[in-house]
């Protein structure tokens, strides 16, 4: 049976827009990263293995998700590349100086998307490009 925490977690994830998704998938990328990082301090290595690999799932999906069309994703590519390295790199020799690298870059990438988010929230209020909620 499932618990209700869970239950409204789905809901949440089934019910958000895609830009809301992305935020969250940005947040779990860094958890899991902080969580490998601990796993790797307590030297339990196949808990931090399991944990890095959530992450490097997530950069692979960013990757893969990228629309070529647009200049930014050809900026994005090889950032995610360089990350998705530094994860596995770090997962295959437990370097948490690679796993912190690639920590930091990923929270400049999902700070920046807040802000996006919140730049696009103002315009759509002011009428500049959509439906004019905030």
């Amino acid at each position: 049976m499932v618990n209700a925490a869970e239950a409204y977690r789905r809901q949440q994830i089934l019910n958000a827009p895609p830009e809301q998704l992305t935020l969250m998938l940005y947040n779990g990328c860094l958890k899991f990263i902080d969580e490998g990082i601990h796993a790797v301090d307590q030297k339990n290595f196949e808990e931090a293995n399991t944990s890095l690999q959530k992450a490097q799932r997530i950069i692979s999906e960013f990757r893969l998700t990228l629309n070529m069309d647009y200049e930014i994703s050809h900026q994005l590519l090889p950032l995610y590349n360089y990350i998705y390295d530094r994860l596995v790199e770090g997962n295959l020799k437990s370097d948490t100086t690679k796993l912190n690298e690639a920590k930091g870059i990923v929270s400049e990438l999902r700070d920046a998307w807040v802000g996006a988010m919140k730049k696009a929230r103002i315009e759509k209020a002011q009428g500049k490009g959509g439906n004019g909620y905030a």
